[in-house]
């Protein structure tokens, strides 16, 4: 239940405007989380209120046309986090979330802007093109690097941090 929970918190983080923070949101620790947490079928319930959402911020908040073909990568890398969450953290360790941080918000900023370069006037369309397009980018890419560490230290280590705190364990890592 608490999967559903980080994923509408995550959502929420995209909604509320925040505009001196940049890609500032909780999407890609929430998804990993999510991911680790849920079954496989439902991450596809993840990536629906995620798609809902860049609907509803592309229509509604932005004033903007929607595109189907222009979120559909978008699509896949929210399934393809949520995926890696549920294979890399059904076992959670400081350097499994880690790597489930860097690969998430690396993965964004590398697929996001590529998809941005083509037949985008701002940029030329060769190599110094996509370079220019990449350093664009890179603000974003650390504000997401940073928010999804800090949200999946929170996602991640409460419950741990809780076991602690009160003396007990969960009697799933009993067992391990």
């Amino acid at each position: 239940m608490i999967a559903y929970f980080v994923m509408l918190f995550a959502i929420l983080t995209r909604i509320v405007p925040h505009p001196e923070l940049m890609n500032f949101t909780a999407v890609g620790a929430g998804l990993l989380y999510f991911g680790a947490r849920r079954s496989r079928w439902q991450i596809g319930l993840a990536v629906l209120a995620l798609a809902a959402t860049d609907y509803y911020l592309t229509v509604f908040r932005y004033g903007y046309d929607f595109h189907l073909r222009g979120y559909l990568i978008t699509w896949a890398w929210y399934a393809g986090v949520a995926l890696l969450g549920s294979s890399l953290l059904q076992k959670s360790s400081v350097m499994r979330v880690a790597v489930g941080v860097v690969t998430s918000a690396t993965s964004f900023f590398l697929l996001s802007n590529y998809s941005v370069w083509p037949g985008n006037a701002m940029y030329t369309q060769n190599l110094r093109g996509l370079f220019d397009c990449y350093v664009a980018g890179l603000a974003f890419y650390r504000n997401d690097l940073i928010s999804t560490a800090l949200f999946a230290a929170v996602f991640f280590g409460w419950q741990p941090a809780m076991e602690w705190m009160t003396g007990t364990e969960h009697a799933s890592r009993k067992a391990a």
